[in-house]
């Protein structure tokens, strides 16, 4: 069976979040994680209750691999022996999981502590072990004629538990290799995830950003966490000092990025390449039987809409009286006097209510979750950037912040605890094999989160001035997790097709690439600096193989549903509970049909993108309104 840890699902939100005030000092240093208070730090000793528990699962692992050997040769011989196998792997597979998520949880809490690295690497190289002990198995299971599993489900029915599993498998048959050419494969795995491996640790551990002075004449160290705050600065030569210094900083290693993005990019066209696919876009979307035609008229259809985009540019250049906006001018509040900032404990208390639509059971769950050492909330020195909800079977889910008391920040919990009630569901109500869902469905239930809670603020908000701080921060939402993530699919597949046309991908192709496909979609209505073209360094997600299309796809999918529950459509809180209750039990596509939207047509893309539009129409009325423009 497919490892733990390709199926366990990692969800980090593409950009920057701000540094929490009680995390931080005047001096602007960043808090160590012991000065932190305990009740807003994970508990991941419900992992494990120490390293030593730790050991003993790694050492488990290692001791149950040959056993998992020994059924080579067996499982076409019988139903019991298949069914045997699928057993003894997940028991396998569910404490690797456990104990690779384990790792990485840990190493983000502080990336300094080698101890931390070194368990990542321990649990790597264990989950290469793996891949190489069962990579006879997908040949060996499509070897075997369709019509004696017919039979074999007769004989065994238990067997017929695993007949999705077993379906996917013989679909993708004509990509399956002999054993030998999938050990060889498996073998590659730790070199095949070095390009990752060291791109994390080049961006969170290794860059050293410089100091600058704030508005108030203090000295900030530049991070990741602190940008938007210093992007919303009133000071525009505080905002461009300090998008200069950051992406100065990762020029500075441009090289180094860029033969890291090649040897990703490569890793990519080699297995493709190898299984007999047409382009890495094509191998990774079969993996979720999806057609590339979804891929390629989301980009299509968005690019074809941007003209509201380049409108709601001008329409804050205007508000800001600004001659020109930059990009790093894109994030200062334009009503300031309505500022609104949230405390962890009140965005908390406020998504509570905003859930409500999905009904009392869900909401006891998730008001569970953050009193019982699920969340990891604020920024420590060391800590990596970003947010993600991660977790395993035997482990509740986790969710990891950098929580900045900012509206966005409300949102961004928001967010990734859908995905964490997403797991919860899922483990709950299916089996291992199906308990892991796709990562196309993933950012479904989080931006339906999102959607909920925007929907609860704007019934609740009659100032016009409050609400037009909604209402931008709604367009900013589609703009973030939809439009900003079809201009990086964009460039990730125009840099892919670049690579299988044999073109080189050095420092310079590549910003030239990025800043290219940025122009694309903003035009003229902003000035975008040459050095803008560094930002395929900053985003991590180009190391997961076409996975950023997927926020835009669930968004569109996450607003058309939501639409339905807040409407009280008859069936659709129970249809939208069960899609999460359902895992990866059908393809993805067929579970957001059950849902109630189809993604395989352009209708949900294109609502979404007039959305868009009627909020910037929208938002120019509230500017004229409150006389802004």
């Amino acid at each position: 069976m497919q490892p733990a840890f390709q199926r366990s699902v990692i969800f980090l939100l593409i950009g920057v979040f701000l540094i929490a005030a009680s995390a931080v000092a005047q001096t602007g240093q960043v808090k160590e994680r012991g000065e932190i208070d305990g009740k807003y730090q994970w508990d991941l000793t419900a992992m494990y209750p120490s390293e030593a528990a730790w050991e003993a699962d790694v050492a488990a692992v290692e001791a149950m691999l040959p056993a998992l050997r020994e059924y080579e040769g067996k499982i076409g011989q019988s139903p019991e022996q298949l069914l045997a196998y699928f057993r003894a792997s997940e028991e396998t597979d569910k404490k690797l999981e456990n104990v690779f998520v384990y790792a990485h949880m840990a190493y983000d809490q502080d990336t300094r502590v080698d101890k931390y690295t070194a368990m990542q690497e321990r649990v790597s190289s264990l989950s290469t072990q793996f891949s190489e002990a069962t990579s006879w198995f997908s040949p060996e299971l499509v070897s075997v004629p369709d019509a004696t599993f017919e039979k074999w489900y007769q004989d065994a029915p238990d067997l017929k538990l695993y007949r999705q599993y077993i379906d996917d498998e013989l679909r993708t048959r004509q990509h399956t290799l002999s054993p030998a050419e999938e050990r060889l494969l498996a073998l590659a795995g730790n070199l095949a995830r070095t390009p990752g491996s060291a791109n994390v640790a080049l961006r969170e551990a290794d860059l050293e950003f410089p100091t600058i002075k704030d508005a108030e004449g203090n000295d900030v160290e530049i991070s990741e966490a602190r940008m938007r705050s210093l992007y919303e600065s009133s000071d525009p030569a505080v905002r461009r000092n300090a998008a200069m210094a950051l992406l100065g900083t990762y020029g500075k290693v441009k090289n180094t990025a860029s033969a890291l993005m090649t040897g990703n990019v490569s890793k990519n066209m080699f297995y493709s390449r190898a299984r007999g696919y047409n382009s890495s876009l094509h191998a990774s979307l079969d993996a979720d039987n999806i057609d590339t035609t979804v891929y390629l008229n989301l980009i299509e259809t968005v690019r074809g809409n941007v003209g509201s985009l380049q409108k709601y540019v001008d329409l804050r250049r205007r508000a800001m009286k600004l001659d020109t906006i930059h990009s790093y001018d894109m994030y200062v509040p334009l009503i300031p006097e309505t500022r609104m900032e949230v405390p962890y404990d009140k965005a908390v208390a406020t998504l509570i209510e905003a859930m409500t639509p999905l009904g009392k059971d869900y909401v006891t769950a998730m008001d569970n979750g953050f009193h019982s050492g699920w969340v990891d909330v604020y920024e420590n020195a060391g800590k990596r950037s970003g947010a993600y909800s991660w977790g395993t079977y035997l482990s509740h889910p986790y969710l990891f912040l950098n929580y900045t008391d900012m509206m966005d920040d409300m949102f961004m919990v928001a967010h990734e605890m859908g995905h964490a009630m997403h797991t919860w569901h899922s483990n709950k109500y299916q089996p291992y094999v199906y308990a892991g869902y796709t990562l196309f469905v993933a950012e479904v239930a989080s931006t339906f989160n999102e959607a909920l809670l925007m929907d609860h603020l704007l019934k609740k908000e009659k100032d016009p001035a409050k609400r037009l701080y909604l209402i931008n921060q709604y367009i900013d939402n589609i703009r973030g997790t939809v439009i900003t993530q079809v201009m990086f699919a964009d460039f990730e597949h125009r840099m892919n097709r670049a690579a299988e046309a044999g073109e080189p991908l050095t420092a310079e192709n590549l910003s030239t690439l990025y800043l290219e496909t940025l122009r694309d979609y903003y035009g003229n209505s902003m000035a975008i600096e040459d050095e803008y073209g560094y930002t395929w360094i900053r985003i991590p997600h180009f190391y997961r193989n076409f996975y950023v299309y997927k926020y835009a796809t669930s968004f569109c999918a996450s607003q058309a549903l939501s639409q339905k529950v807040l409407k009280k459509e008859k069936g659709a809180r129970e249809k939208f509970v069960n899609f999460l209750s359902s895992g990866s039990s059908k393809y993805p596509i067929d579970l957001l049909k059950d849902a109630g939207v189809d993604l395989t047509k352009p209708a949900p893309v294109e609502a979404t993108m007039k959305k868009f539009a009627e909020l910037v129409n929208e938002m120019e009325k509230l500017l004229k309104q409150t006389g802004r423009i």
